[in-house]
C-alpha cells in the first residue's frame, strides 16, 4: 500500500496530520459554531411557534368577539323592536282615548243643540201661540167692531 501511497505521491505522515488537523477543526467549528446556531434556530423556532399560537389565540378571542358583538347587537335590536312595540301600542291606546273624548265631547255638543233647538222650539211655538192669540183677538175685535156698526 506504501507503493500506491508513493506512486500518487501522496505522504501518510501527512496525511494523518490532516485527519487530526480536520478533526479538531470539525470539533472547534461544532462547538463554536454548529451548536450556537442550532441553538439560535431552535430559539427561533419557538419563538415562530409561539407566535403562531399567539396568533391562533387573537384569532380565536377576535371570533369570539365577534359572536359577542353580534349577540349584543342581537339582543338590542329585540330590545329596540319591544319598545317599538310598546311604543306603538301605547300611542294606540292613547290615540283611542283622544277618539274617545272626542267622541264624548261631540256626543255632549249634539246634546246641548239638541237642548237649545228644543228651547228655540218652545220659544217659537210660545211666541207663534201669542201671536195668534193677538191675531184671534184683532180678529175677533175687528169682528165686533164691524157688527156693531
Amino acid at each position: 500500500m506504501s507503493a500506491l501511497f508513493a506512486t500518487f505521491g501522496i505522504d501518510w505522515h501527512l496525511l494523518i496530520i490532516q485527519a487530526v488537523n480536520f478533526g479538531l477543526l470539525l470539533a472547534a467549528l461544532s462547538y463554536f459554531l454548529y451548536k450556537p446556531v442550532l441553538r439560535i434556530i431552535d430559539e427561533r423556532r419557538e419563538k415562530v411557534a409561539e407566535g403562531v399560537r399567539l396568533a391562533e389565540s387573537a384569532s380565536r378571542r377576535l371570533a369570539e368577539a365577534n359572536e359577542e358583538g353580534d349577540k349584543m347587537v342581537g339582543e338590542a335590536a329585540k330590545k329596540a323592536e319591544a319598545l317599538a312595540a310598546t311604543s306603538r301600542a301605547s300611542a294606540e291606546q292613547k290615540g283611542a282615548g283622544i277618539v274617545k273624548d272626542a267622541q264624548a265631547r261631540a256626543e255632549a255638543v249634539l246634546a246641548e243643540a239638541q237642548v237649545r233647538a228644543e228651547e228655540v222650539r218652545r220659544q217659537t211655538i210660545a211666541s207663534s201661540e201669542r201671536e195668534i192669540a193677538r191675531a184671534a183677538m184683532l180678529a175677533a175685535e175687528k169682528i165686533m167692531r164691524e157688527k156693531a156698526v
